[in-house]
């Protein structure tokens, strides 16, 4: 270093030091007078080092948005990921009752827990959806398009609305929020997005014609994506639950339900857990050289 630059340099640690002395000087002369002014400033130093500290915690984990996450699967994945040190951003529409308990009862436990209010089918709200996440927690690792509705009519009974309805939330919500992140995620250069599709997307189902179709939709959609997204380092994939055990299904008989058990292989329904537990692997590293894939989750019922 050249003898310019370090006298550039000792000018203003030499100020320093000075200022440093004379404010020794002035405590030692009023030490009882400045007792509490320093007890206050080191409450205060405390309190913002411990609000940085907490703030890097949170800068430090990833951060998983889950849409359609008051209930259901969706709650099931997001207490999941809360456990296993994830940021999680709870998202809901009309059931805000559900959002807020779930989101007090994992806060309550001291995780990282935030709920934002966005209809998946209005692509304005997705977009809030995301700038809000990135606003607290910076960035945005996984994206699981979980929202979903299913109306059981057959087709000449399905009113125009309902129907509107199901392929609004279900792919059209799908697209919005992956069109929303789509920027982000490329700019990041990486990301991992799980959409939650349905076996009846992949073979059908009586009396859910517009159910199914917006399903499939939701398929093409993520075998179409991922390959665009591949060279940006973001896997994008699909699972394909089975009969599993949610208020979705609570209209279903008892007797139907049995019927419908007896033709599944593996002898049961399936538990928001089945489908949660595969989500966190999708998110991991583990699963980095997955992408383009719809992962069954049925019983084999589907095969």
């Amino acid at each position: 270093m050249s003898n310019s630059k370090k006298k550039a340099l000792c000018k203003p640690i030499g100020f320093i030091f000075y200022l440093y002395s004379i404010i020794f000087y002035l405590s030692r002369k009023y030490a009882e007078l400045c007792k509490p002014i320093f007890c206050k400033l080191a409450k205060l130093s405390e309190k913002w080092y411990n609000s940085l500290k907490h703030l890097r915690e949170i800068y430090m984990r990833k951060t998983v948005i889950i849409t359609g996450a008051s209930k259901g699967i969706g709650a099931t994945t997001a207490i999941l990921f809360a456990e296993n040190g994830y940021n999680v951003v709870i998202n809901y529409n009309n059931s805000f009752e559900s959002a807020r308990i779930l989101t007090s009862s994992l806060k309550s436990r001291g995780f990282s827990v935030s709920m934002i209010k966005a209809d998946v089918a209005n692509r304005q709200e997705t977009d809030i959806l995301i700038k809000e996440t990135l606003y607290q927690y910076g960035s945005i690792d996984v994206l699981i398009n979980n929202a979903g509705i299913s109306i059981i009519n057959p087709v000449n009974q399905l009113d125009d609305i309902d129907s509107d309805r199901i392929f609004n939330v279900n792919l059209k919500g799908v697209y919005n929020c992956c069109k929303s992140v789509y920027p982000i995620m490329v700019n990041q250069k990486f990301g991992k997005i799980i959409n939650i599709t349905s076996m009846w997307g992949q073979v059908g189902a009586s009396c859910e014609v517009a159910y199914s179709a917006s399903k499939a939709g939701v398929i093409g959609l993520t075998k179409a994506l991922a390959k665009e997204l591949a060279p940006s380092n973001i896997n994008v994939n699909a699972i394909s639950p089975g009969l599993i055990e949610t208020s979705m299904n609570s209209n279903v008989s008892i007797e139907d339900l049995n019927s419908f058990v007896e033709e599944i292989p593996l002898g049961r329904i399936g538990s928001t857990d089945d489908i949660a537990n595969t989500c966190l692997f999708l998110a991991s590293e583990k699963a980095d050289y997955i992408t383009g894939q719809i992962i069954g989750v049925n019983g084999g019922f589907v095969v």
